[in-house]
């Protein structure tokens, strides 16, 4: 039996409702919001309140009904926050509509903000919405602990990465576990009391970030033309976000035109766009991105002409694209001051400034900032023909079935291949990792092996001693 048939064998309350077949979109868009506003749960379409499955006449058609649900809530449930999917149970279709337990807004319906108390859906008091607001707001996404994560599942190395960037933490301090753990807690790794992680230290020193957030990745691509079309280089990086910037970094730097330009008899060659540029541009989607919305990644597509960066959640607080450059306001403030003590943030809430101030210095037309329905874009513009008149252009998109087929091109020994193979499925490499991998092999020529490597441009090496670790660059 499926996890979802599990359902059916229990009654209806707060967390789990049936529909009829003859729900209307404004019935369905109801319970929606009365679900949101509450701890999330599941509806099933296509039986009685009571339990008993009928099943539904038209699958389609109902699916597109609970699709337009979504866009009557105020805000619209749209980028994927609820999932909706087509099951069946002894031959009659159902459709499942899953919510999760942490919704990015708290929704209305008509002017009507309605909530699931037991088997009913009510509207909310006055006191009950206050309470709700300040609640939501006292806790950000950020903060909260999803259900199941415990310590174990933070990478212990990224942490001593992190603590080995803060002043305020010596090592060889008496009590260094304690002090450890209490600057967890007040930079908002763990949460108070109980310990465990926050959606916020998960996404920074997880193992396995996307276990509870899989939309907290970055999906990049490029394009030959100056539109998407079926000629393209994509890559989906995952991971902790300090690795997802790296990487989105070293790909974006690979795959820009580069200007070629003598000084007396020096060469110079000269990035389409800024590098510091484009790292801001990254590290702004990463840090500011609403990760409370599901089933969106941050999206990065470069074309001929530009490049577009599409982060998930419209713009924070008060802040809109007139005031931008003069209001600050941090969606993810704990994120922020994380990533600043890593390095990634020099000025907390200046970074399109930086981005608009690299493009006037390299004479780039003025980036472009708009918002869309669930999100919000930066455009860098190249410097097209401008670049020089000795243009190299950027490496030729191809799409080979065996992924390793670039690296056996290169003459990697098979040793080297074998840590490409784990880097590409597991994201990042250690030593230990690479012990394991060959254990006949002493372990200076695998450290020369992988030193090799990132000599020749082909690994990143992040961290310092036992904290090291590589990753594809």
């Amino acid at each position: 039996m499926t996890d979802w048939q599990t359902l059916l064998d229990q009654a209806p309350h707060e967390e789990l409702l049936f529909l009829p077949d003859r729900s209307s979109r404004e019935e369905i868009a109801a319970q929606l919001v009365a679900l949101a506003n509450q701890r999330g749960g599941t509806m099933l379409i296509g039986m009685t309140k009571g339990g008993l499955v009928n099943g539904l006449a038209d699958p389609d058609e109902m699916e597109q009904r609970a699709l337009a649900a979504l866009l009557l809530t105020e805000p619209p449930m749209v980028g994927g926050v609820v999932q909706i999917e087509a099951v069946e149970f002894e031959g009659l279709p159902l459709l499942k509509l899953t919510l999760p337990d942490v919704m990015p807004s708290i929704y209305q319906l008509n002017g009507r903000y309605l909530q699931r108390i037991g088997t009913e859906t009510i509207v909310m008091s006055t006191a009950a919405l206050r309470a709700k607001i300040l609640a939501r707001r006292e806790t950000p996404f950020e903060q909260q602990v999803p259900q199941g994560a415990t310590a174990g599942d933070l990478s212990r190395s990224a942490i001593e990465q992190y603590l080995a960037h803060l002043q305020e933490y010596d090592e060889g301090a008496v009590g260094e576990e304690q002090r450890a753990s209490e600057l967890l807690r007040r930079r908002g790794v763990l949460r108070s009391g109980d310990g465990r992680p926050t959606y916020a230290g998960l996404l920074l020193f997880g193992r396995q970030p996307q276990q509870w957030l899989p939309s907290a990745q970055i999906l990049i691509a490029r394009y030959a033309d100056r539109q998407m079309n079926d000629i393209f280089l994509r890559q989906q990086i995952g991971g902790p976000l300090p690795q997802q910037i790296r990487q989105a970094e070293a790909f974006l730097v690979d795959n820009m035109r580069r200007g070629v330009r003598m000084s007396g008899l020096q060469r110079q060659e000269q990035l389409e766009y800024p590098r510091e540029a484009v790292r801001e541009a990254i590290v702004n989607a990463v840090a500011h991105r609403d990760y409370a919305i599901r089933g969106s990644e941050i999206q990065i597509f470069i074309f001929s002409d530009r490049i577009e960066f599409l982060s998930p959640g419209r713009l924070p607080g008060h802040v809109t694209i007139d005031n931008i450059l003069e209001e600050r306001f941090s969606r993810n403030e704990r994120l922020v001051q994380m990533l600043s003590d890593l390095g990634f943030i020099e000025r907390l809430g200046y970074g399109i400034d930086r981005i608009l101030t690299l493009a006037t210095q390299y004479k780039l037309p003025r980036p472009k900032l708009e918002e869309t329905a669930n999100g919000f874009r930066l455009t860098l513009y190249g410097a097209g023909d401008a670049l020089s008149q000795q243009t190299v252009a950027a490496p030729p998109i191809t799409t080979p079935k065996d992924r390793l087929a670039p690296y056996r091109a290169m003459g990697l020994n098979p040793r080297q291949l074998e840590a490409v193979g784990f880097v590409i499925a597991d994201g990042r490499i250690t030593n230990s990792d690479f012990r394991e991998l060959v254990p006949e092999v002493s372990a200076e020529t695998l450290r020369r092996d992988l030193a090799d490597m990132v000599d020749r441009g082909i690994l990143l090496k992040v961290g310092e001693r036992k904290a090291t670790y590589y990753i594809l660059k």
